[in-house]
């Protein structure tokens, strides 16, 4: 069935993927930034849209999609608080996401992160990179099997992150309110407060429920912890209170700081600001504690199998609501 996408913070390396993944020949449009005001005129002449997690479809967005005559809107995330859904059902608009896509993606940054944290290795390169190949205390570290990584979080990604902590040689705790048969096959569960006191690295897995964990890293977590533990974050930043972390990180409470997520990270991440001020005064902070605490802009799903996992289910979705009216991956 012909009919218009539009597709929002399509990356010049994804458009390949898109195009090849277009079984059902839509005709598409992409468009390099997030969905924002300057550009929510791309939407007119199209029937569906498609969106990344960045992608703020508030409730003025949507009416005004709607006045488009947008009928379908499409996330390619397994989150979707990006979207107001109210505004979604009032306005008439059928809405789907993606329930999941390559684990390895993101368990696969939270290990690196950690990794570099662990080794010092940014460290190191920063050094060398000015030509300074001595080596120093700061560079000496514990190897991975010697070491207790605590997850947060046994979903699919959590686990999946245990598995490869594991496969290094590392004793593997976790904290999840659910625990599940499948968890218990890969690592020991334990309280929450146990596995703070014993975790070498801990590492952020769990979903963020905004009337649950909001801020679930505090000054009371943080004081819990081992001392010069390493702290990662691949899941939401809402999960994290950036001023307890960075009042962690100089006391020497907390031993290095990883992250790929941050709250209000719209207003910072896939936007070039180099050699301009940050209006988040915790996050200039937090860039300036490099290499002791490292940033990456929201890249844990940008791997080539996510990319097809996200763009093909998406794909789908809209097809089922073309031929059937209904998705099995409906909000």
């Amino acid at each position: 069935m012909a009919i218009n996408l539009v597709c929002y913070g399509v990356r010049d390396v994804e458009t390949e993927y898109f195009d090849r993944l277009n079984k059902y020949n839509y005709k598409t449009t992409y468009v390099k930034d997030v969905l924002s005001i300057d550009n929510l005129h791309m939407t007119e002449g199209h029937e569906a849209v498609m969106l990344r997690g960045n992608c703020h479809a508030s409730k003025e967005n949507i009416k005004q999609m709607a006045d488009y005559g947008v009928k379908y809107l499409l996330t390619r995330t397994v989150g979707y608080n990006h979207i107001d859904m109210e505004a979604a059902r009032d306005y008439g608009m059928k809405v789907a996401r993606v329930p999941g896509y390559s684990p390895n993606a993101i368990a696969e940054l939270a290990l690196t992160l950690a990794m570099m944290l662990l080794r010092n290795t940014a460290y190191t390169v920063h050094k060398t990179r000015k030509q300074d190949f001595t080596a120093d205390a700061q560079m000496f570290s514990p190897e991975i099997r010697n070491c207790t990584v605590g997850i947060i979080g046994t979903g699919r990604i959590g686990l999946t992150a245990a598995r490869l902590f594991k496969g290094l040689g590392a004793r593997v705790i976790a904290f999840d309110l659910y625990p599940t048969k499948e968890g218990t096959d890969v690592v020991e569960y334990l309280p929450m407060d146990e596995l703070l006191a014993q975790s070498d690295i801990v590492s952020l897995h769990c979903p963020y429920i905004k009337d649950s964990n909001y801020y679930m890293v505090d000054d009371d977590f943080i004081a819990k912890m081992k001392k010069n533990a390493i702290l990662i974050n691949t899941a939401r930043g809402e999960l994290q209170d950036v001023e307890a972390v960075i009042r962690g990180l100089e006391s020497g409470k907390i031993g290095g700081f990883g992250t790929d997520v941050l709250e209000g990270e719209k207003e910072i991440f896939f936007k070039d600001l180099r050699d301009q001020k940050l209006e988040d005064k915790n996050v200039e902070k937090l860039t300036r504690m490099f290499p002791k605490v490292i940033i990456t802009p929201h890249i844990g799903s940008y791997t080539d199998e996510a990319l097809v996992n996200m763009v093909e289910i998406s794909y789908d979705n809209l097809n089922a609501f073309l031929t059937t009216g209904i998705s099995g991956n409906q909000l």
